[in-house]
């Protein structure tokens, strides 16, 4: 008994001492990693068309300078597959050195396209101090799998988002809760729901959406399109449209371009359900008077699709130490605090709960919901994004069938 006690005491010492040596060396590389960064500028390609999101990066690039000395210089971008292309133009090219971008946000198809051409540097995100101390990748499988392509430490969470639901209490009380009852109001109710054109990113979620609900196949949704029998999987979901279409918002001829424009015609009172991926996006168009206070948010019954967001850094660019400092800061409490503010952007954070400190919990415990701003617990059930490669062949498809 005495030798097994003794044998288990030098095991677990020789865990502690490894796990401490392994600290002390992540520490000593992040301080070269910080040292590297001084004076570099990053070069941020991002999405620039919301004015509360240009906000926060202004607000994030302001902080990392006053900590940092890295200069963070937002490119904004109507389409992020036009920071994916210049890369890719740039290797074709052969320049291998100071390319002109040196971080991206980015998910899905474009974060496939990238690692699927070897134009990511990494692994890197799992060897950044806050993702090391605040995030836990068991905790939701997008962390890990980013619409199905494994993400392998090749780019870093940054927010996470669900597809929510909005309505006027003021003139709907009972708003439908499945894709079945969508389309039994938009017949009893003709030219009052209408959805985001595609390939506009939500309007192709709400086709994933209605797609998982309807085929029978919802397992051939997590392999690549092409692998699958596409029509047999898909074809659930065109007989919907077309039955959605004839009695749609303009008659299935026109689709908004936006949820910026879905929550101007339900502000207009011209339909009665508007979507977004942006939970807080109710809250935060009452706050700024662009919808009545009686608008109220909520989720489907068996759930709605949601992914996470990440940061990638281009292989080729000439600032990787001052990328990865700014992806660290960017998953820093006081960063996805400020973040998750529904009054600044609303998006949710990648940060583990559990793993925050008391002071850093308090601080989220404070944050102010907003009053059409769904809790944790009421967003229910997160569907998870199908392999990425759904998302070009429903944009096809749908064109062929619809576009005008």
């Amino acid at each position: 008994m005495k030798k097994s006690l003794i044998a288990a005491s030098i095991v677990a010492t020789f865990a502690l001492t490894s796990l401490t040596t392994k600290a002390a060396e992540t520490s000593y590389l992040w301080q070269d990693t910080l040292d590297q960064a001084k004076g570099q500028t990053v070069y941020f390609n991002a999405w620039g068309g919301a004015d509360s999101i240009n906000d926060y990066i202004q607000w994030a690039a302001d902080r990392i300078k006053e900590e940092y000395d890295v200069t963070l210089v937002h490119v904004k971008l109507t389409d992020t597959s036009d920071a994916v292309n210049r890369v890719l133009a740039e290797k074709a090219a052969g320049k291998d050195d100071n390319g002109s971008i040196d971080l991206i946000w980015l998910n899905g198809e474009n974060f496939r396209a990238m690692k699927d051409n070897n134009l990511l540097f990494g692994p890197f995100s799992q060897a950044l101090p806050n993702y090391l101390h605040y995030v836990d990748e068991n905790a939701r499988q997008s962390l890990t799998q980013d619409f199905g392509t494994p993400v392998d430490g090749m780019e870093s969470p940054w927010g996470m988002a669900q597809v929510i639901f909005m309505y006027d209490t003021a003139t709907l009380s009972s708003p439908p809760k499945s894709m079945a009852e969508l389309l039994n109001f938009a017949k009893a109710h003709p030219g009052r729901i209408t959805y985001p054109e595609p390939p506009q990113f939500l309007g192709s979620t709400f086709l994933k959406q209605a797609l998982y609900e309807l085929t029978s196949y919802r397992q051939a949704l997590s392999q690549p399109a092409d692998s699958v029998n596409f029509d047999t999987v898909t074809a659930p979901l065109w007989a919907y449209l077309d039955k959605l279409h004839k009695v749609a918002w303009r008659d299935g001829q026109t689709f908004p371009s936006s949820a910026e424009e879905m929550m101007r015609l339900l502000d207009d009172q011209e339909i009665d359900i508007a979507l977004s991926f942006d939970i807080s996006a109710a809250s935060v168009q009452i706050d700024k008077g662009n919808l009545p206070h009686t608008v109220r948010s909520y989720v489907f019954t068996n759930g709605t699709i949601g992914n996470t967001h990440f940061l990638a850094i281009p292989y080729n660019s000439s600032a990787t130490a001052g990328a990865q400092v700014v992806a660290n800061f960017m998953l820093s409490p006081e960063a996805q605090i400020k973040k998750q503010n529904p009054t600044v952007w609303g998006d949710l954070s990648v940060l583990s709960y559990a793993k925050l400190p008391a002071d850093e919990q308090a601080k989220f415990n404070a944050l102010p919901r907003g009053i059409a701003t769904l809790s944790i617990e009421e967003l229910g059930q997160t569907l998870p994004e199908p392999h990425s490669s759904w998302m070009g062949a429903l944009e096809t498809e749908w064109r062929k069938r619809y576009a005008q």
